[in-house]
């Protein structure tokens, strides 16, 4: 006899603008908790499906998310991860890229799907988009493909495109289509049907490689963007702040910055005492090569990493994900250039 039970998914309520509501004294949005949503979206009813939920309290604006966070939205898929089929995140999108990578680096052998959501209008408006995102979202949270998760990763779904999670962009705060993945295809499209790019998605670990929720993240770290201008008591106060083990340097194009002497050589001081400088390129599309320019090989040659086509927040978090696991500098060399969880090509 075949199988008839109907699929499992847990929405985890994070907060977010999806189940935000205008203030009636101030008219901003301020959280509200999940049984508002699920009072405006009647639709979960006719799922054929076991769904349950579990909201944070109280729900947190994404501008508020952390590591700590990180940890507790972990924390919930692993304590529930065997009595579900998928996983829904509905979060708030401004900090969304940066959770949906950390948390692609905090599960290994993920074997479920974990979607991250939200909205640009609340639920409650009447032109949300917040309602085709949770529904999809959940679809393709109970997909199956040959009897297995048709996505066993981390993503990110918004208006119609599903993205590897820690592939993505916020680019636009105006339009539905808020999201951007310039150096990887979509992992599926919706219209009348879901349609899965296969070939694009990780194949899901074996029957033997259970999940391993890693809670270690260290957030002494921090991004430097290069300008024309810079001047070097911003790279010296930088330098010196407290505790810090990682800085990811947004370069020009290809991964270039200024030649001056001043400025490489406090590159190199910063690196010989022990700071991890990964450079990465401010275009939201393409890929750091330093071999391509003088400016680049200088800072290859000051001890500064290669971060291929990583997007600002994988780089973030994959450097707190390694820092947090006590890797040291050669061994994070090594896996800073390696995908370890589909974040470069």
């Amino acid at each position: 006899m075949k199988n008839t039970k109907p699929p499992s998914v847990l929405i985890i309520y994070t907060g977010g603008t999806i189940g935000m509501a205008y203030h009636p004294e101030t008219g901003s949005l301020v959280p509200v908790n999940f049984e508002e949503i699920s009072n405006q979206l009647p639709e979960l009813k006719r799922f054929n499906y076991n769904l349950k939920a579990v909201s944070y309290s109280p729900p947190i604006d994404s501008s508020n998310v952390n590591p700590e966070i990180w940890v507790k939205i972990a924390r919930t898929i692993e304590v529930n991860y065997e009595s579900f089929d998928g996983f829904v995140i509905l979060h708030g999108t401004d900090t969304m890229s940066f959770s949906a990578s950390a948390l692609s680096f905090m599960l290994e052998n993920l074997g479920k799907p974990v979607i991250f959501t939200g909205s640009q209008l609340p639920i409650s408006t009447l032109r949300t988009d917040g309602r085709e995102n949770i529904i999809s979202a959940i679809e393709i949270a109970a997909a199956k493909e040959k009897g297995r998760p048709a996505v066993p990763e981390v993503c990110i779904f918004f208006q119609n495109s599903l993205f590897r999670g820690n592939r993505t962009t916020k680019y636009n705060t105006e339009y539905f289509n808020a999201f951007r993945s310039e150096n990887y295809p979509l992992l599926a499209e919706t219209g009348i049907e879901i349609k899965f790019n296969q070939k694009a998605i990780i194949k899901a670990p074996g029957e033997n490689e259970k999940l391993n929720v890693h809670k270690e993240l260290d957030n002494n770290v921090a991004i430097l963007k290069i300008f024309p201008g810079i001047k070097r008591d911003v790279l010296r106060s930088i330098f010196k702040t407290p505790g810090l083990k990682g800085l990811v340097m947004e370069t020009y194009g290809s991964g270039n910055a200024p030649t001056y002497d001043w400025f490489i050589d406090e590159i190199r001081g910063a690196v010989e005492k022990g700071l991890i400088i990964l450079n990465i390129t401010q275009c939201i599309a393409g890929s750091v090569d330093m071999t391509k320019y003088e400016t680049g090989i200088k800072l290859m040659e000051a001890g500064v990493l290669n971060g291929n086509n990583i997007t600002c927040e994988a780089a973030v978090t994959k450097l707190m994900f390694l820092i947090g696991k006590g890797f040291t500098g050669k061994e994070i060399d090594l896996l800073i250039k390696k995908s370890i969880r589909g974040e470069i090509n």
